[in-house]
């Protein structure tokens, strides 16, 4: 071969390296990582009440509600992994949505999730701030001021950080998912070793399990909306599909990792905490695993605090992750502005995409009482997952011959489907609130956006002018594209 012949090669090699475009970088152990982190948050730790306190302190119930709670996830997460595998796209319930029942759907998802998700990732950056302060102020709140700083500081450190690397992210979350896991097993181990060392007095509290006021079928409804809530974030693997080494493989074992595992570990917890705590203490206790450490081990009952802080930081860190991910799929699919959809040339992350959402979680966190508005949107979450398990029904019967190499059971997403409509419609039913219907007309609302700039294709030429110049200043490129500069 000739010179010239060999350097072409070369140069179209160079060429090739340089595309730019999501890297496969998350493994097996990431995934799981990514997972538990995400579901286990503050709440084990902190305010495990809401089940028992519905459950008429009924510890039979209460147990029962958290094992069928974490079963129904267990089930929503099979439905994502038959998804994930055959649609390995990110962006999560967004992507599928689009694909199974269309593009407005798909709109009106993200339309909502711009609005909530960076709110809880806003009301989780100043839960951290208050357990990260509250240390060097004893018994006195700390400052506000002081709380929002920190909380504006970690945001964009996350921010950040998710958007130079991908690697430098799932190591931070391994690290944190590790430390919340040791948390909970002192918990669930010092459990287990006062049952044996006081097997009398401990196996007394759970002789008579049901031996409590039966709770009705609208308290036991609560009660597992409380347990729901508690393994909220089994769906967040599938925003990262696209960067999933073997996804085919990986998804569905991750998936069946992470969440049994989860499943365990809160019972585990929940018996530790009914072996030292009654249930009447347990309901009446600001901060249940504190009050565990102080009765259990006091001379260290202040690494609890450090715990849950830890906890919020992992959680805050995975969803931050595929919060980046759904802005970056709706920008691809020209639902959001196009800069959004572009990737970092060194580092082939979702820069702008980050600093997007990072941006209005930081809008939420300056006037905090914003948040508060988003427990009204809580329906609006099973909502899309009833849609995503509509649509893989919809596109098991309409793409028959689609690849999946993993296949969910089929009557699995009708019963998610029944799950959700339950889900959305009980809330509104039984404490209807005029703030359900400021939501609704909110999500009714993304018809004034769609119509004009995505189903009519307005658009301004103004605004390419701008996205060149930040194109240029943030160093990204559509993926796909050469990292050469396209805006010379």
């Amino acid at each position: 071969m000739g010179k010239g012949e060999s350097d072409d090669s070369e140069d179209m090699q160079r060429k090739e390296k340089a595309k730019i475009q999501l890297k496969r970088n998350i493994g097996y152990f990431d995934g799981v990582s990514f997972i538990i982190g995400t579901i286990v948050g503050a709440g084990i730790f902190v305010s495990p009440t809401g089940v028992l306190k519905h459950s008429l302190l009924n510890v039979g119930i209460a147990l029962i509600i958290w094992t069928a709670s974490g079963l129904v996830s267990l089930m929503g997460s099979l439905c994502y992994a038959e998804l994930g595998t055959s649609l390995p796209f990110s962006g999560g319930e967004y992507s599928h949505i689009k694909r199974g029942l269309g593009s407005l759907p798909a709109f009106v998802f993200i339309w909502t999730s711009t609005f909530t998700k960076p709110a809880l990732n806003a009301a989780r950056a100043l839960l951290f701030a208050e357990y990260a302060t509250q240390p060097f102020y004893g018994i006195c709140p700390p400052p506000e001021v002081l709380k929002k700083c920190l909380a504006l500081a970690v945001l964009w450190s996350l921010g950040i950080l998710n958007g130079c690397s991908v690697k430098m992210a799932a190591w931070v979350q391994t690290v944190f998912t590790l430390l919340k896991m040791m948390a909970l097993s002192v918990i669930a181990v010092g459990g287990i070793v006062l049952l044996i060392a006081r097997q009398k007095e401990s196996l007394a509290r759970f002789e008579d399990l049901f031996g409590s006021e039966i709770p009705n079928a609208s308290q036991v409804a609560e009660a597992f909306f409380q347990g729901l809530y508690a393994y909220g974030g089994w769906w967040s693997l599938n925003y990262m599909a696209e960067e999933m080494k073997n996804p085919s493989r990986n998804i569905p074992l991750t998936v069946m990792t992470a969440v049994p595992a989860v499943i365990v570990f809160y019972l585990l917890v929940n018996i530790s905490y009914l072996t030292v705590l009654t249930p009447k203490e347990i309901v009446s206790s600001v901060a249940v695993a504190v009050t565990w450490a102080d009765r259990v081990i006091p001379s260290v009952a202040w690494i609890i605090p450090l715990c849950v802080a830890v906890s919020i930081f992992g959680a805050l860190n995975s969803s931050m992750f595929t919060l980046g991910r759904l802005s970056y799929a709706g920008s691809q699919s020209g639902h959001l502005p196009v800069l959004i959809s572009m990737l970092n040339v060194h580092s082939c992350t979702p820069a702008p995409a980050m600093i997007f959402s990072t941006t209005i979680a930081s809008i939420f966190i300056i006037p905090s009482d914003l948040i508060m508005l988003t427990n009204y949107f809580g329906f609006s979450a099973w909502l899309m997952i009833g849609l995503t398990c509509a649509s893989l029904i919809v596109l098991r019967y309409r793409e028959p011959h689609l690849h999946r190499p993993y296949k969910v059971f089929l009557p699995v997403p009708f019963v998610m489907v029944a799950v959700s409509f339950f889900l959305v419609s009980a809330p509104i039913v039984w404490s209807p609130n005029l703030q359900y219907i400021y939501a609704f007309l909110f999500m009714l609302g993304s018809l004034i956006v769609y119509l004009p700039f995505i189903h009519f294709k307005l658009h301004f030429a103004f605004l390419d002018k701008i996205t060149c110049h930040l194109q240029l200043l943030l160093e990204v490129s559509p993926p796909d594209g050469s990292a050469e500069g396209k805006c010379e």
